[in-house]
């Protein structure tokens, strides 16, 4: 019996620290906003406090199954009406410290889910 791994195209976070997000050969130094296929860097400068469900408009449009919420050092818990919002959805939000959210963006994005993430520094 022959075993094949499956591998799924996606890009890969390398690293997240406290001041930069490295993606393939990219680095980020401010908040970044990413799917499998594409990173999206049209992030509006809020606070996780003041995010709605309209600043996800952009990766709505993709269908999540799940969305990834890094919120810098430490966790930070987003207003509860996001949190119902995607719910009501379907679609799971998890949020997080960036470094986590990154590593568990990973993991999702390898098994060929969909999944999109939001990193803060």
């Amino acid at each position: 019996m022959k075993f094949t791994r499956e591998t799924h195209a996606s890009l890969t976070i390398r690293s997240a620290t406290d001041s930069e997000i490295c993606i393939g050969d990219d680095v980020f130094k401010r908040t970044i906003a990413l799917t499998t296929d594409a990173v999206l860097d049209i992030w509006p400068e809020k606070t996780i406090e003041d995010l709605i469900e309209e600043d996800f408009a952009a990766l709505l449009e993709t269908e999540p199954a799940v969305i990834v919420l890094g919120t810098g050092a430490t966790n930070i818990f987003p207003p509860r009406e996001l949190v119902f919002a995607f719910a009501r959805r379907g679609i799971g939000l998890e949020f997080m410290d960036t470094a986590a959210a990154a590593r568990t963006y990973n993991v999702l994005a390898s098994e060929g889910r969909q999944v999109v993430a939001v990193l803060y520094l």
